[in-house]
C-alpha cells in the first residue's frame, strides 16, 4: 500500500510533464522529452548555474583564509531558505489540506502510511531544491581542493542532513500556513503578499549580490569567529562539509532525533489537522435595507470579485496596482536628480524628457492585462452572463471598466507624481497625463477587443488563459510597441514637432482607435460574445 501511495505522489506531482490537460490526452515521447528537458535546464542549468557561480566566487578566498567551514555553511543556510520556502506552499496543499485527504482517511488505510507517503512527497520535493544549490557548491569544493574521499561522504552526509533540515521546516512553516489559511475568508491576499515580498526579496539580492559576496568576504574573519563562539551548532554544520567525522556525526544524530520527535508528534496530530475545517463564526442577522445596483455596476462588481479571488490572476495581470504607484513615489525623491541629467543629455531635443516619462508611464501601464483573459475566465460557464437580461455590450464593458480603474486610478497618481518634478510649461505637463489615461483606455479596450477574437474557454486551469493565451502575448507585446514607438519616435524625429505637439498628436491617435475598439465592441463584438 505503501508503495501504490508514493505511485500516486509522484504521479500528481509530475502529471504535467506526461499528461496535456488543456488537449485531454497523453503527451507524446518526444514532448514529454522536451518537457523534462526545459525542466532541468531551468533548475540545473539557469538556478544551479547561478548558484555554482556563487560557489566559485566564495570557495576559493574562503578555503585561502582557512574558513572551509564558513563556506560550506553559507552555503547550507541558502540551500535551507531555498528549500524550505520553495516546497512551503507544496507541504501545506498536498499534506495538510489535501483535497483527497477525506476519501483516503475513509479507506482501510493506517495512518502512518498515509503520512510517510505524504511526507516522503514533500521530502522529495525540499531535497530537489537543495540540491540545486548544494551540489554546485559541494562539486566546485571537491574539484578545487581536490577532495579526499572522506571529505567527499561526509559532504553526501551534509547534504541528508540538510534534506532532512529542510523537511523539518517544510512541516512546521506548512502547518503554520495551514492554520492560517482556514482563518481567512480570502486566502489570495496572503499569497499574493507572500509571493511579492519573495519577488522583492530576489530581486534586492540579485542587483546587490556582488556587493554582498565582497562585504561578506571582506569580514569573513570576524563574521567566522562570532559565529564559532556564540553558534557552535552552525559552526559544526559547516565542518561537516570540510571532513569533520565527529562533526558530520553529531550534526547527523541531532537531525536524526528531531525527525523522529516530528514523526511521532504528526502521526498523533495528523487526522486532527488534516480534517479541520476551520473556525466557523455566529454570525447575527442584522436587517438591513439592500441597495439596488444597476446592471453595470452588479457586473462590475462580479468582474472585481473574481479578480480578488485569484492570486494567479492578480499576480499576473495586476502587478501595475502596486509598481506604478511606486514608481510614482520614487519619481518624487529621484525624479529630479534623473530629468537633470536627461536635459543635459538631451539637450538638442528639448521636452524629450517628458516624452520619456510618458513612454514609461505605458510601459508600467502594461503590467496590468486583465482585460485580456476575462472573457476566456468565463470557461464552460459562459452560458451564465449569455443568459442574462442584459446586453452582452454590458457585459463587455464592465470587463473593460475593471482594468481601465484598476489601472486609471494608480496611473493618475504615478503622471500627477511625475510631471510634479517635470521641468515643463503647464500645456505639456497636462499632456503627459492625458497621453498616460488615453493608453490605459486604449490597453483595456484592445484587451477585450483580442479576448472576444482568441477565446480560449476549454481550459482546465485557470492559469491557462490568464498566462498561457496568444492574446495575452500580443497584448503585452503591442503595449511595450506603443511605449517604445513613443520614446524612439521623437528621438528619430530630431524635435522636428515640439513635444507638446507631439504627445497631443499621439493623446489624439490613442483616443480615435480608443473610440473606433469602442464601437467595434458594441457591434460586432457584442454578437461575438453572445455566440460564444
Amino acid at each position: 500500500m505503501f508503495g501504490t501511495l508514493i505511485k500516486l505522489q509522484l504521479t500528481e506531482m509530475f502529471k504535467s510533464f506526461v499528461y496535456d490537460e488543456k488537449k485531454k490526452k497523453m503527451r507524446s515521447a518526444a514532448g514529454v522529452i522536451a518537457m523534462l528537458f526545459f525542466f532541468v535546464l531551468l533548475l540545473g542549468g539557469v538556478l544551479g548555474g547561478m548558484f555554482a557561480a556563487m560557489s566559485l566566487s566564495l570557495c576559493g578566498p574562503l578555503t585561502g583564509m582557512g574558513f572551509g567551514w564558513l563556506y560550506f555553511l553559507t552555503m547550507s543556510i541558502m540551500a535551507v531558505v531555498f528549500g524550505a520556502f520553495g516546497s512551503v506552499f507544496t507541504t501545506y496543499q498536498q499534506l495538510y489540506l489535501s483535497k483527497d485527504n477525506d476519501l483516503l482517511l475513509s479507506m482501510p488505510i493506517p495512518v502512518r502510511t498515509l503520512l510517510g507517503a505524504r511526507l516522503f512527497n514533500v521530502y522529495l520535493m525540499g531535497t530537489m531544491y537543495v540540491a540545486v544549490v548544494m551540489l554546485p557548491a559541494l562539486i566546485v569544493y571537491w574539484i578545487t581542493q581536490k577532495a579526499s574521499s572522506l571529505q567527499v561522504v561526509c559532504g553526501i552526509m551534509l547534504f541528508i542532513v540538510l534534506s532532512l533540515i529542510v523537511l523539518l521546516l517544510s512541516c512546521l512553516l506548512g502547518w503554520v500556513v495551514a492554520k492560517i489559511s482556514l482563518k481567512l475568508k480570502n486566502r489570495s491576499y496572503i499569497t499574493v503578499l507572500i509571493s511579492l515580498a519573495f519577488i522583492a526579496a530576489y530581486y534586492y539580492f540579485y542587483f546587490r549580490a556582488s556587493e554582498i559576496i565582497s562585504q561578506f568576504l571582506a569580514n569573513a574573519q570576524a563574521y567566522g569567529e562570532k559565529i564559532k563562539g556564540s553558534a557552535y551548532a552552525l559552526y559544526l554544520i559547516g565542518r561537516s562539509g570540510e571532513g569533520d567525522v565527529k562533526a558530520v556525526l553529531t550534526v547527523f544524530a541531532v537531525t536524526a532525533l528531531v525527525s523522529g520527535l516530528l514523526w511521532y508528534v504528526m502521526s498523533r496530530s495528523f487526522i486532527s489537522i488534516a480534517t479541520s475545517t476551520g473556525s466557523v463564526k455566529k454570525v447575527r442577522y442584522v436587517e438591513k435595507t439592500a441597495r439596488q445596483k444597476s446592471p453595470f455596476a452588479a457586473l462590475m462588481g462580479k468582474e472585481f470579485a473574481r479578480f480578488a479571488s485569484s492570486a494567479a490572476y492578480m499576480l499576473n495581470c495586476g502587478l501595475g496596482i502596486i509598481i506604478l504607484p511606486l514608481s510614482g513615489i520614487l519619481m518624487l525623491f529621484k525624479g529630479r536628480d534623473i530629468l537633470m541629467i536627461l536635459d543635459v543629455v538631451y539637450m538638442d531635443l528639448p521636452g524629450f524628457s517628458a516624452v520619456l516619462v510618458t513612454s514609461m508611464l505605458c510601459m508600467l501601464g502594461s503590467m496590468n492585462d486583465m482585460a485580456v483573459p476575462s472573457v476566456s475566465l468565463e470557461g464552460k460557464s459562459i452560458w451564465i452572463p449569455q443568459s442574462l437580461p442584459v446586453s452582452p455590450g454590458t457585459v463587455i464593458a464592465s470587463k473593460a471598466a475593471v482594468q481601465i480603474i484598476l489601472t486609471g486610478v494608480p496611473m493618475l497618481f504615478a503622471s500627477v507624481c511625475c510631471v510634479s518634478v517635470l521641468r515643463a510649461n503647464l500645456a505639456l505637463r497636462v499632456l503627459v497625463v492625458c497621453m498616460s489615461m488615453a493608453c490605459t483606455v486604449f490597453s483595456a479596450l484592445f484587451g477585450i477587443f483580442l479576448g472576444l477574437k482568441m477565446p480560449s474557454l476549454s481550459w482546465t486551469n485557470e492559469i491557462t488563459p490568464i498566462k498561457k493565451s496568444v492574446s495575452v502575448l500580443i497584448s503585452i507585446f503591442t503595449s511595450w510597441f506603443i511605449s517604445i514607438a513613443l520614446a524612439g519616435g521623437y528621438l528619430l524625429a530630431g524635435g522636428m514637432m515640439g513635444a507638446a505637439s507631439y504627445l497631443a498628436a499621439w493623446t489624439a491617435l490613442m483616443a480615435v482607435s480608443s473610440l473606433i475598439f469602442l464601437r467595434w465592441l458594441g457591434r460586432k463584438g457584442s454578437r461575438i460574445f453572445s455566440e460564444l
